[in-house]
């Protein structure tokens, strides 16, 4: 029987460790095990947190091994190559898939009663690799998908609108990548249409600018990885909204990557879809309502992340 307390971290890497730092904050974990190729380096990373503890919530964190994952309801992978400045995330397929092809079957080897949690690039692409390795469910494999891309966009219309980003609903939904796309017919500010809240606030609306606004997101980790190298604070922000939903059984509705199974007229890719998030993990995937060219645009991406997986061998 797994603990809904207790979570592995796998890869210690700048998102691993700023995850399990989140994490530790979050006081939703009682337990937290770190692995790492490195071993060393999740001892390192255990005794950093370890010392913080006085100034957070009781926890046990220790640098483990595969068979310390036996119980943990959560596993977090962000185990994987690094992108690099002018590399885009499918350039990592192949170099991740490898490296999941020998985590994959050591975590299912313990436990295959678990919740996957894929947040490694291509995350889409490593989230149907998991799939298909593991053997699970599909509602148990969940890759963090555009959650991050949401809250990129809903921080930004925030700024533009001069309004709390926490009011802004809206939804980047597709591959967690270049093809990824807005979607602008049902965004709203707490529950006002987007364009006819524009128009009380007199902020433009403009294709011209709602078009910068999203590629301000799609583009926002290539300007971060090439001024200080990596993003890691905010996707830790969106792993710990989604261990929210799974621990406290929230039902929330999030842009998770999960298998689309005749969803949108799609079938056999994993991709971030609205979806409601549980203790169970997936629970539905919602097809919300698009525009025509939301959906032609949604097509694209699907078909970018087709390829991709035609690409690699599991």
């Amino acid at each position: 029987m797994v603990n809904i307390q207790k979570c592995g971290i796998i890869g210690c890497g700048f998102v691993g460790a700023t995850t399990a730092f989140t994490l530790l904050g979050s006081g939703l974990f009682s337990e937290m095990v770190l692995l790492d190729a490195n071993t060393a380096k999740a001892r390192g990373e255990a005794m950093d947190l370890n010392h913080s503890l006085p100034f957070a919530k009781p926890m046990r964190v220790w640098a483990g091994d595969y068979a310390d994952l036996s119980d943990c309801a959560l596993n977090i992978i962000t185990a994987g190559a690094n992108q690099k400045p002018d590399e885009t995330r499918m350039d990592l397929i192949h170099r991740n898939v490898a490296i999941f092809k020998d985590i994959i079957p050591r975590i299912t080897a313990v436990n295959r009663d678990c919740i996957l949690l894929i947040v490694s690039n291509p995350v889409d692409v490593l989230t149907y690799a998991a799939l298909k390795l593991s053997g699970f469910p599909p509602q148990r494999v969940i890759g963090s998908g555009t959650v991050l891309d949401t809250a990129r966009l809903k921080y930004l219309l925030g700024e533009h609108l001069h309004v709390d980003s926490r009011s802004v609903h809206a939804f980047i939904i597709g591959e967690h990548g270049d093809s990824e796309l807005a979607v602008w017919s049902s965004a709203n500010v707490s529950g006002i249409d987007l364009s006819d809240f524009c128009e009380i606030c007199g902020e433009c609306t403009a294709a011209s600018t709602m078009r910068a606004l999203y590629e301000d997101v799609r583009d926002s980790a290539y300007q971060i990885i090439e001024d200080k190298g990596a993003t890691y604070y905010a996707i830790a922000m969106a792993v710990r909204r989604i261990a929210e939903c799974i621990v406290r059984d929230e039902h929330s509705v999030l842009p998770v990557s999960t298998l689309v199974q005749a969803h949108y007229g799609l079938d056999g890719i994993c991709m971030g879809v609205p979806s409601i998030v549980g203790r169970t993990g997936v629970e539905t995937v919602l097809d919300i309502p698009l525009s025509s060219d939301e959906m032609r645009n949604l097509q694209t991406s699907a078909q970018a992340l087709r390829e991709a997986i035609d690409q690699i061998s599991l």
